[in-house]
């Protein structure tokens, strides 16, 4: 959303969004993103129906974060050859809701924590409450470590930043990591396995749409709990065909879409 000079009133801004939204009667449902939060989706629902994420309905976040735990789990064990966390380098990319989120998590599974966010503060609190080590932002990529998880904006994985990655695998919860599919091949050559962004962040959605339709926390626990096992089903395809997990992901994606 693009904030016309004239309007002051974030608030007023979101409702007229609602008022957008609400004349499409039900073809778009928002959410929670980057830059947004609960309040404004209350500000929406005021306005239409179409909206999830609100006080009521409960920020994806945390369920999000808990879909990216597991699914770092799965890529430990079929990179590292075990799903303990303990003592594991992971370095975080992005401190937001779902990076914040997942960084308390891995901390209470024992991993050691390397992050950066260009909010200062939010490292800070990282490094209080978690034990973090704080990294420079321009230096995360190329500093060692057993797992990266891009958690902030998404085209962080490049030619060029994928040359300089020091780590076996790649597993966060950032949309479009890949700047280009042949990107996914460049980690496949130089042994760095790659969760497919739009596997291993699936919870956020998972959580917003089965909510939206009534369902109950137990339910949408058990679909979460599925994201685990998604992976670790592409892991094994992609070691079987020696493809990266990216190019295997896409065709079974495909599969369900146009069966």
């Amino acid at each position: 959303i693009l904030r016309p000079v004239h309007v002051e009133s974030r608030a007023a801004l979101f409702e007229a969004f609602g008022r957008c939204i609400n004349q499409l009667d039900g073809r778009y449902i928002t959410a929670i993103d980057s830059g947004t939060s609960v309040a404004d989706m209350d500000c929406i629902a005021q306005q239409t129906r179409h909206v999830t994420s609100t006080t009521s309905a409960g920020d994806p976040a945390p369920h999000a974060a808990m879909g990216v735990f597991a699914g770092i789990r799965s890529t430990a064990m079929a990179r590292l050859g075990s799903d303990n966390l303990e003592g594991l380098r992971v370095a975080i990319q992005g401190l937001g809701n779902v990076g914040f989120a997942l960084a308390e998590q891995l901390h209470a599974a024992g991993a050691e924590l390397l992050v950066s966010d260009i909010d200062h503060g939010k490292v800070q609190l990282a490094m209080e409450q978690l034990g973090a080590h704080p990294i420079a932002n321009d230096s995360l990529l190329s500093t060692p470590c057993d797992i990266l998880a891009p958690c902030g904006l998404g085209g962080v994985l490049n030619s060029h930043s994928v040359s300089q990655l020091r780590c076996s695998a790649v597993a966060g919860s950032a949309n479009n990591q890949l700047t280009h599919l042949d990107v996914a091949d460049q980690l496949e050559r130089r042994g760095i396995l790659y969760a497919p962004d739009y596997v291993i962040n699936s919870g956020g959605l998972i959580y917003v749409s089965l909510k939206h339709r009534g369902d109950e926390l137990p339910t949408i626990t058990a679909h979460l709990s599925k994201i685990s096992s998604r992976l670790t089903e592409v892991y094994a395809h992609a070691q079987a065909e020696k493809r990266s997990p990216a190019r295997v992901a896409d065709e079974l994606a495909e599969k369900v879409l146009y069966r």
